[in-house]
């Protein structure tokens, strides 16, 4: 039995004081909460124009993506191969691929550009030889580019989970051989389009130099001359397996300007651009001036109201922590299940002025009822920045921004700053926004 009025947060919380970075709660049973803004790699596979999505799985798999298409309304450009238990005692798993994406494409009133093609955890157990399969698919259809995705749970702790993995074949149809265009740079592996306010963009543009993104691309053709841009910038940690497969097929360099909250970094990455492109980079004083005085004005409406924040909301949830309480904000928790590298150094530094900044799972079995029970005893006004964290704490008043919301550099701080003033005074629809799966996926 759970005591809700003297809870026993073991395991699912901790002090940043005594957390550790690398493994700061217990792990076993997984909670997953209501909150679905995240896209998933069905999301972003509708990114690439003019293509379709064949998913080859045990049906009981396929109901997850097939809700998201539907949900999305794009359920003319997806289709399902349901592998039943007779293909596994058979072992006719290949055949059952080509025959099956045959007939779905021989169905299709309009024959795509491009098809991705997910298989699952069966076809790698059973050592399906997926060469064979593909190399099968381009001769019946030698118009239609294909290539192999996957929607493989075991992939979740490897190297390359899931969500980098689909970021990387969604680049896949990219080929050498165009002549390099020198006034062009591609953004790579974002889900949602870049602000052209951010600062990195300004500089760019200031300089004569336009930018290709599959989040703009309105056909298959504007996709495929990403392959010409003279280089890709990389800021989404996700994205930089797409880079990297990028530079060794097609010799395509990048550089990798992470997404950050550090004032000094972000003046560093600008200076590195800049120096890459070996163009006049941006006034970043008075970016950075702007910035100030938008956390000022912010620091000054909130004053004590406790501010929260979680992962989905940014790659840097410990680095946007850091700078809010630097400015005065009575930062409270930060809800992430794990942090990636770069947060070490706001993590260290956190722990030493801040010992008492919370940190809590989003994942943990006590998650599903302890926060908002603690939420509604409390009964206090709390601001969330990310849909997980407004979710736990039960509140209204919330920034609606996932995996960075398209900024960067002092424009995303500056921008956060305003968004954080117009959660204050304005409440939202938290259970309407937050159940809408993979926020702002249009296709």
């Amino acid at each position: 039995m759970i005591d809700l009025h003297n809870p026993d947060w073991s395991g699912a919380s901790v002090r940043i004081a005594e957390a550790d970075f690398e493994s700061p709660y217990e792990y076993g049973l997984e909670y997953g909460s209501p909150a679905r803004g995240l896209w998933n790699i069905v999301h972003t596979g509708m990114l690439l124009p003019e293509s379709h999505q064949i998913f080859v799985c045990a049906q009981g798999c396929l109901r997850g993506v097939v809700l998201t298409a539907a949900e999305m309304g794009a359920q003319e450009r997806f289709s399902t191969v349901a592998v039943c238990e007779n293909n596994v005692l058979d072992g006719d798993m290949e055949a059952l691929i080509i025959d099956g994406v045959t007939d779905v494409l021989n169905r299709l009133p309009k024959k795509p550009r491009a098809v991705l093609v997910f298989t699952s955890c069966i076809h790698h157990f059973m050592g399906c030889d997926l060469d064979y399969v593909y190399a099968q698919l381009r001769g019946r259809f030698p118009d239609i580019y294909f290539t192999d995705c996957y929607m493989n749970p075991i992939m979740r702790k490897t190297k390359t989970p899931p969500d980098p993995m689909m970021r990387m074949r969604l680049y896949s149809f990219l080929e050498a051989g165009e002549p390099r265009d020198e006034s062009c740079l591609n953004i790579i592996g974002n889900n949602y389009p870049t602000e052209l306010s951010s600062d990195f963009m300004r500089m760019l543009r200031g300089a004569g130099l336009e930018t290709r993104d599959i989040t703009r691309c309105g056909s298959f053709d504007d996709y495929r001359l990403m392959a010409r841009s003279r280089a890709n910038i990389v800021y989404m940690p996700a994205a930089l397996p797409a880079a990297r497969d990028l530079k060794e097929r097609l010799g395509q360099d990048y550089i990798y300007i992470p997404l950050s909250y550090d004032y000094g970094e972000i003046e560093k990455n600008i200076a590195a651009l800049a120096a890459y492109l070996e163009i006049p980079a941006i006034d970043a004083a008075a970016l950075r001036s702007e910035a100030e005085g938008a956390l000022s004005m912010a620091s000054r409406l909130l004053r004590d109201t406790p501010v929260v924040l979680d992962y989905t909301a940014t790659p840097r949830p410990l680095g946007l922590a850091e700078l809010l309480l630097e400015h005065g904000f009575n930062v409270r928790s930060v809800y992430a299940d794990a942090f990636i590298a770069e947060e070490r150094p706001a993590f260290e530094r956190l722990r030493a002025k801040y010992p008492s900044l919370e940190l809590c799972a989003t994942v943990h079995p006590k998650m599903g009822l302890l926060p908002r029970a603690a939420a509604r005893e409390r009964k206090e006004k709390i601001v969330a920045i990310g849909q997980k964290a407004a979710y736990f704490c039960d509140t209204e008043y919330f920034v609606n921004m996932l995996e960075g919301g398209g900024r960067w550099g002092f424009d995303a701080i500056t921008h956060i700053a305003e968004e954080l003033c117009d959660a204050f005074i304005n409440e939202k629809d938290t259970k309407g926004i937050i159940q809408i799966k993979g926020w702002g996926c249009c296709c």
